[in-house]
């Protein structure tokens, strides 16, 4: 299989790494990079599992060649809170409402609620459950995570006045 060589800036650090040409992003994260928070799970666009941020928009990982992030910028879970001894409002908010439970949704979860709180920081719940409509999750039944988000909003709001 042909390779190419790509560099990229994953959560603020460059990357330079061989990468076949049809490895899919999500692959390159787990697999060359060693980033195992963007989970994959049906590897065709459906789940929402392996959401990141390219160039800060929420994109499907496994619909997305590694090769075509060149010279982009890719925002994974791990890249979300501001260091490692603290947590993303998000983050923080998911583990006080019960917005997690297997955890293999959370990842993709909260990188959609990002971007989506960043152009809506004031949401409706109903505005909440649109913009996770495309992630799937078996555990929670949404509520928790609806109020998680909720939770996150108006501490970002509050953080940011």
């Amino acid at each position: 299989m042909s390779t190419r060589r790509i560099a990229l800036t994953v959560n603020g650090t460059r990357h330079e790494a061989e990468a076949p040409v049809r490895q899919h992003l999500g692959d390159f994260l787990r697999g060359t990079l060693g980033l195992t928070g963007t989970h994959l799970g049906c590897e065709h666009g459906v789940c929402g599992a392996c959401t990141v941020l390219l160039d800060g928009r929420a994109i499907r990982a496994c619909l997305v060649l590694a090769v075509q992030a060149e010279d982009r910028a890719v925002t994974t879970v791990e890249g979300l809170a501001p260091s490692p001894e603290a947590l993303h409002p998000l983050q923080a908010a998911f583990c006080a409402n019960h917005g997690l439970q297997c955890g293999f949704c959370t990842p993709g979860m909260l990188t959609t609620l990002e971007e989506f709180l960043r152009d809506c920081p004031d949401p409706t719940e109903e505005e909440v459950r649109v913009a996770i409509s495309g992630n799937l999750c078996r555990c929670t039944g949404y509520d928790s995570i609806v109020a998680a988000t909720m939770e996150a909003a108006r501490a970002m709001r509050e953080a940011a006045a």
